[in-house]
């Protein structure tokens, strides 16, 4: 077994540099928080102009398996943290042997694989839906009468955004062989379908002294598996917002992160807290903790992997956000003006230069006096693009 870095638990100030694996949107956001605490920054993204590319000092081309590029990232960065939890865990080792790696390899390991991920929340007494780990289409038939006949099948690694499931059950006309080939016949989780009440994410943050913060629930609406729509905070009830940040303390500090960790959570009929995914990094249902809250998502996951005293996750006022996918780029420009007439409403653009359906490549954000006004201020904005 290869040795680690073993970072000690010291601060790193401003005018370091900060090296982050990815370089999409989320890593765009952190660079631009870094920049603004005085960070240099080094960011490692298959492609050269990706929305990092921008921001960064230099950008390290590399796929998420490439150790030669991942090695180039780490030396001589103070600290690595990520936007991205798929990449290769030799590219994960390499990194950890030559700085400090900001959520660490075995988190990453076990997140990036709901074939792993899933097993492990069980395992450690946190609430999850019935489930079964399936590596064949054999395995697939017998989960699924043992799951009721309704259930999601997704791949164990690579899926987002709605992309490597299928839903199989009596509404489905996919058939068991179908459902296995169409997720390209690879190790996968199958998931009873619950009956759900809503779907809410909790974000915690740990630094390497151990300080945990979490912050407000939010609320997330999605339409075609992609997230639509997100509100801070969630509007449950005080118990259900208690328990949920519960959850997502305990997971961070089991997992030993040293950065942060959002934990999707559904939410069923019957007021139960089901883990659905975990992921290492920020999470597109925290944009709008920049308008919300004291801290944003993007700031606080520098302040833990430098080990500097996490900030406040306090509510400030009532955000939403709202997705722009290359789709409303299908007629042409969308009116961004237009929507920029909303009151409160800011617009963000990734920098992403070739529009394609399903693919992010902005959001609208918004503040309010309730989440009510914040969230039709958001929709109202995107109904004029």
């Amino acid at each position: 077994m290869s040795r680690h870095f073993q970072p000690k638990p010291e601060i790193i100030a401003p005018g370091g540099l900060i090296a982050i694996l990815g370089g999409g949107q989320l890593g765009r956001m952190m660079a631009m928080a870094a920049r603004t605490m005085g960070y240099h920054v080094r960011v490692m993204d298959p492609e050269p102009a990706c929305p990092a590319s921008f921001i960064a000092d230099e950008t390290i081309v590399g796929r998420w398996d490439d150790v030669d590029a991942a090695r180039r990232l780490a030396s001589g960065a103070d600290v690595v943290t990520l936007e991205i939890e798929q990449i290769g865990v030799d590219a994960l080792e390499e990194v950890a042997r030559l700085a400090p790696l900001r959520p660490g390899v075995e988190p990453v390991r076990i997140i990036q694989d709901k074939t792993l991920q899933k097993p492990w929340l069980a395992e450690h007494g946190f609430p999850v839906g019935p489930f079964r780990v399936v590596r064949s289409e054999e395995d697939v038939r017998v989960a699924g009468p043992a799951l009721g006949g309704n259930m999601f099948l997704k791949i164990g690694r690579g899926g987002y955004d709605g992309r490597g499931q299928v839903r199989v059950g009596p509404a489905n006309e996919t058939d068991f062989g179908q459902a296995w080939l169409s997720i390209g016949a690879r190790p996968a989780v199958a998931e009873q379908a619950l009956d759900l009440e809503c779907e809410i994410s909790v974000m915690a943050a740990r630094n390497p002294a151990g300080e945990v913060r979490t912050y407000p629930a939010a609320r997330n609406h999605h339409e075609n598996q992609i997230l639509a729509w997100s509100v801070l905070p969630a509007g449950i009830s005080t118990e259900l917002e208690l328990r949920a940040e519960a959850l997502a303390a305990g997971i961070i500090a089991q997992l030993g992160i040293q950065g942060l960790l959002c934990v999707e959570i559904f939410v069923t009929r019957q007021g139960e807290l089901l883990v659905n995914e975990l992921a290492p990094r920020p999470h597109n249902s925290y944009h709008q903790s920049e308008r919300a809250c004291l801290t944003s998502q993007f700031e606080q996951v520098l302040r833990a992997a430098c080990n500097l005293p996490l900030g406040s996750s306090d509510l400030i006022a009532p955000a939403a956000i709202a997705n722009l996918l290359g789709d409303l780029w299908s007629h042409g420009q969308p009116k961004f003006p237009n929507a920029l007439e909303v009151p409160s409403v800011r617009l963000h653009l990734y920098e992403k230069h070739t529009p394609r359906p399903g693919r992010k490549m902005g959001h609208l954000s918004a503040s309010g006096s309730t989440v009510d006004e914040a969230l039709e201020r958001v929709l109202e904005a995107k109904r004029r693009l």
